[in-house]
């Protein structure tokens, strides 16, 4: 497909011609970029070309392991952009704000429900930045306390992101290593659990789809230590009115509304994050807090004990929006969510495991991990390629790291049996493919243009299109 400036080009002597035209200044008119000579059905036709490269969850099964990449449902986008919510400004005082006030109220009170937990803030960017903000409470509540607490406890398995943030508030990661059956290894917590340790975090279930079968004992061990639960919750869709964290021990976690809760993750958003607290962190979450008296709602920035804002004026609110309604449509039935999630994982699961190298052996929860190491030449990378042969987007790869050559798969629930079987296949074709023909699927892609070097692309990407 060719770009937009390799269509007939405007002779460069037009090109002041066209800019007085446009009412443009001189110095905004490049003239070392020819200007394509397009008229309007073309440009319409190269755009829509254009648009339907792209891969979204609208074209098909979109099965990223830990990003539970759903569908949108369209209702929530229409209620996002009626007027009151999508012209609002964050700089409207609380009495012109009262139902954006109240939709933010309600979303924190059904989150409450669903975690189990006695506080919210619904500030967050994302969940990573959930994380930031808990480990900041974590200090705070230890510095409260007279107590020098240095160290945080993460399994081998966790996202990447939990090391992250630790690192940025300066604290220092304990890595424990996972046992044969995928679980942080209770041995290990035992041994590294200390007076020192301010926070173990544990994603639950893990980012190898398994539910940490030791995670009470761990609780209780770190309590016994004073040192406090956090819960990793990117993977709450397989919890869903099923297990509530807070009754699991954990005294934080966080929740990633553009996962859990069908909101876009991208053009349509950005992200947004939710951090629920037990009732003795909650005097530490950011400000403002919303508070309701006499069915008004206002903004209160008098909590001495905050650690303060980490994200302008209150979250991303249009994504809020779109979460409540997704909670309200499903209701008190939002357990099926889960259900369904839980289902479509193992059943996906059962469909290919003889295909590939199964790292544990255990009954999933809303995702797996599979391996292609017991397939002689099978490289993930290649195997991922390859799908997008099949008009399919490929899975997670190489995560998590503890796996070799891993295929991260989540279907999510809102995916068919017949979507199901259809990417089974696929991927059972493709070992098929790479034990009888490997080349076929070493050269994949072969209806994509190009196979991209994706080390290059990530170390030096070259965004500008120049004419040779």
């Amino acid at each position: 497909m060719k770009l937009i400036f390799e269509y007939d080009q405007t002779p460069t002597e037009h090109v002041e011609q066209i800019q007085t035209q446009l009412d443009l200044p001189i110095e905004l008119v490049r003239d070392n970029l020819p200007l394509p000579n397009v008229n309007e059905t073309d440009i319409v036709r190269h755009y829509t070309k254009l648009s339907k490269k792209n891969f979204g969850i609208d074209n098909n099964l979109y099965p990223l392991g830990s990003c539970t990449m759903k569908y949108n449902p369209k209702v929530s986008e229409e209620l996002a952009r009626l007027k009151g919510f999508a012209s609002i400004h964050p700089h409207s005082p609380a009495e012109y704000s009262q139902g954006a006030l109240e939709v933010i109220w309600e979303l924190q009170e059904a989150l409450k429900e669903i975690t189990g937990m006695d506080d919210v803030s619904l500030q967050p960017a994302a969940g990573s930045q959930c994380e930031l903000l808990g480990i900041m409470i974590t200090k705070r509540h230890f510095e409260n306390k007279n107590e020098k607490r240095t160290k945080v406890i993460i399994p081998d398995s966790s996202h990447g992101t939990n090391p992250a943030s630790v690192a940025m508030c300066k604290l220092e990661t304990i890595t424990v290593c996972s046992d044969s059956r995928g679980n942080m290894d209770f041995n290990e917590v035992k041994k590294k659990i200390s007076p020192d340790v301010a926070l173990v975090m544990v994603t639950n279930p893990n980012t190898l789809g398994l539910y940490e079968e030791n995670l009470l004992e761990i609780k209780d061990l770190a309590h016994e230590n004073g040192t406090l639960m956090y819960c990793d919750g990117a993977n709450m869709n397989a919890l869903l009115g099923i297990s509530r964290p807070k009754e699991q021990g954990f005294d934080m976690m966080h929740l990633n509304l553009h996962k859990t809760f069908a909101t876009p993750h991208g053009g349509g958003g950005p992200g947004a994050g939710a951090l629920a607290v037990s009732s003795f962190l909650s005097d530490y979450l950011p400000v403002p807090r919303i508070t309701k008296k006499d069915n008004e709602f206002r903004l209160d920035y008098k909590k001495e004990k905050s650690v303060g804002r980490v994200h302008s004026f209150y979250g991303n609110f249009g994504i809020l929006v779109r979460a409540l309604c997704y909670i309200r449509i499903w209701g008190n039935q939002i357990r099926r969510v889960s259900e369904n999630a839980v289902l479509n994982a193992n059943y996906l699961f059962a469909k290919i495991r003889d295909s590939y190298y199964v790292p544990y052996d255990r009954r999933c929860a809303h995702e797996f991990v599979v391996s292609a190491k017991n397939i002689p030449n099978g490289r993930t990378i290649d195997i991922a390629k390859r799908i997008l042969d099949y008009g399919f987007h490929p899975p997670t790869v190489y995560f998590p790291l503890i796996v070799e050559e891993a295929l991260m798969i989540e279907p999510t629930e809102t995916e068919s049996k017949e979507t199901l079987d259809k990417y089974a296949q696929v991927l059972v074709k493709i070992a098929t493919e790479l034990r009888e023909n490997p080349e076929i699927v070493k050269d994949a892609p072969h209806t994509e243009p190009s196979r991209l070097d994706e080390v290059k692309a990530a170390r030096q990407p070259n965004l500008i299109w120049s004419p040779q």
